[in-house]
C-alpha cells in the first residue's frame, strides 16, 4: 500500500510560520504570516512528523513496533499474525490470513488516503516475482538504466566482474578521468548490490578511488558494467521450506592485506535463513591485521554483531525465544582464538571491541563451526575469483536468472 501525500498528514509539535503564498494574501493583512498546523513538503520536521503520526496510528490499531527494527510492526490476533514493513510512505504487508490483511487495509483507508497496489511486484526499484515455489528479487530494469546512462547498453559481456588477482592503487600513474562521472556510476552501482551480492566485492574495491579516479580505475568499473550486461536478469531466489523451522546460518571470511595502499584486509559476511541468502557484507577492515588468523578474527566479530541483531529480529517477528546462531569460519586458528582466551599473547594488541565475539560464544549466542575453504560461501565477498570458481560460488549462494 502507498500513502498519498504522506508528509501532509504529519502534525507539528513545534511552532512553524510561513509567508502567505503569492496570490493568496489576505487583504489588508499582507504583512502577516500563517502558523502551520500540519507539515508541508520541504520542512525539516516533515519526515519525523509523518513517522510519528504513522507510529501512533499503527499503535491505535493494535500493532507493536519492533525494538530491533523501528520500521517493522507486528500484530497478533489469535493464531494469525500480521507484519508491516514501512519505508516512508510505502507499506509492505505480510500475513498468514487473507481476511486479516483485508481488515487492516480497510482500517488504514479510514485513517489515510491510501492506494492499494495489490500483490507486491515492484518496490524501490526492486522487481519481485512471487510463485507457489518461491520468491525472486531482481533489478534488471534498474541495471538497464545504468548501462544506458553510461553508454554501455550494447557492450560485449564478460563472465566475471573483476579480473582475478587484479590490484588497484590510489597511486596509479594512468591519466585522470572525470571524477563526477566516476562517482555517479559508483553511486548507481552500489544500489544494485541490494539484489546482487556477486558484484559486492568488485564495487567495494572501485569505490575506494572516488577522490582521484584514473583510467585504470574506470576500466575496472567498465568490466563490472560488461558483466552486468551479460547478467541483467540475475537476482536472489528464495525457496519455501516444506517442513521444519528455517535456521539462521552465517559465513565469515577475510583476505589478508588486500589493499595495496594501506594493507588492510576485506571482510566478507553472508547470512542464510533456511538455505536462502538474506544479508551480505563486503567491507574493508578499519585496522591492519598482522596475520590471516587476526584478519579472520576481526571478520568473525563483524559477523557476530550482524548475526545477533538478525537473530533478535527474527525471534521478535516469530514470537519465539532466540536461538543460537551458527557461524562458519574456514580458519582453525581463528576458531581457537575465539573460544580460548588462553591465547592472550597472540591477541593482546587487537582492539578491545573485536573481543566481543568471545563473550557471545560464552553466553551461547554464537556457535562457531569450521567449514572447508571450498564450502566457504563468503569467499565471493572477499576476493576476485577465477571464472570457474566464481560461477560455482555464485550458484551456491542462490543467485538465479529470473525469467
Amino acid at each position: 500500500m502507498d500513502v498519498k501525500s504522506a508528509f501532509l498528514n504529519g502534525e507539528l509539535e513545534e511552532e512553524v510560520y510561513v509567508c502567505q503564498p503569492p496570490g493568496y494574501e489576505k487583504k489588508n493583512n499582507e504583512e502577516k504570516v500563517f502558523k502551520l498546523r500540519k507539515a508541508l513538503y520541504g520542512l525539516r520536521q516533515a519526515p519525523r512528523a509523518w513517522y510519528s503520526k504513522l507510529d501512533r496510528s499503527l499503535a491505535s490499531l493494535g500493532f507493536e513496533r519492533s525494538p530491533h527494527e523501528h520500521a517493522v510492526y507486528k500484530r497478533c490476533t489469535g493464531k494469525s499474525s500480521l507484519l508491516i514493513g514501512v519505508y516512508v510512505d510505502d507499506l509492505i504487508i505480510i500475513g498468514s490470513n487473507h481476511e486479516e490483511i483485508k481488515r487492516f487495509k480497510r482500517q488504514m483507508m479510514e485513517k489515510f488516503n491510501m492506494s492499494d497496489l495489490g500483490l507486491l511486484s515492484y518496490y524501490l526499484g526492486i522487481e519481485v516475482c512471487q510463485t507457489s515455489h518461491g520468491i525472486s528479487l531482481c533489478q534488471s530494469g534498474y541495471a538497464s538504466k545504468i548501462l544506458e546512462k553510461t553508454g554501455m547498453a550494447d557492450c560485449n559481456s564478460c563472465q566475471t566482474p573483476m579480473e582475478p588477482r587484479l590490484k588497484l592503487s590510489k597511486n596509479s600513474e594512468d591519466s585522470f578521468v572525470d571524477a563526477t562521472f566516476y562517482r555517479s556510476i559508483i553511486g548507481s552501482l552500489r544500489y544494485l548490490v541490494n539484489t546482487r551480492p556477486d558484484i559486492a566485492y568488485a564495487i567495494g574495491i572501485v569505490s575506494r578511488f572516488m577522490e582521484k579516479p584514473t583510467s585504470q580505475h574506470l576500466a575496472a568499473v567498465k568490466q563490472i558494467l560488461r558483466y552486468i550486461r551479460g547478467t541483467l536478469n540475475l537476482g536472489c531466489y528464495y525457496t519455501r521450506m516444506e517442513q521444519g523451522m528455517a535456521k539462521l546460518v552465517g559465513y565469515s571470511d577475510s583476505d589478508l592485506s588486500g589493499d595495496v595502499d594501506d594493507h588492510r584486509s576485506t571482510t566478507g559476511v553472508a547470512y542464510f535463513l533456511g538455505g536462502n541468502l538474506v544479508t551480505w557484507v563486503s567491507q574493508k577492515q578499519k585496522v591492519v591485521a598482522l596475520s590471516s588468523c587476526e584478519a579472520e578474527y576481526i571478520a568473525a566479530t563483524t559477523a557476530a554483531c550482524q548475526g545477533i541483531w538478525l537473530n533478535r529480529l527474527l525471534a521478535d517477528m516469530r514470537g519465539q525465544a532466540e536461538e543460537e546462531v551458527v557461524l562458519k569460519v574456514d580458519n582453525k586458528s581463528t576458531i581457537s582464538l575465539c573460544k580460548n582466551p588462553v591465547h592472550h599473547d597472540r591477541s593482546k594488541h587487537i582492539d578491545t571491541r573485536y573481543h566481543f565475539i568471545r563473550e557471545c560464544i560464552e553466553n551461547g549466542k554464537i556457535a562457531i563451526d569450521y567449514v572447508g575453504s571450498e564450502e566457504q560461501l563468503a569467499d565471493i565477498l572477499t576476493k576476485s575469483l577465477g571464472r570457474v570458481k566464481f560461477l560455482e560460488m555464485r550458484h551456491k549462494i542462490g543467485l538465479q536468472t529470473v525469467k
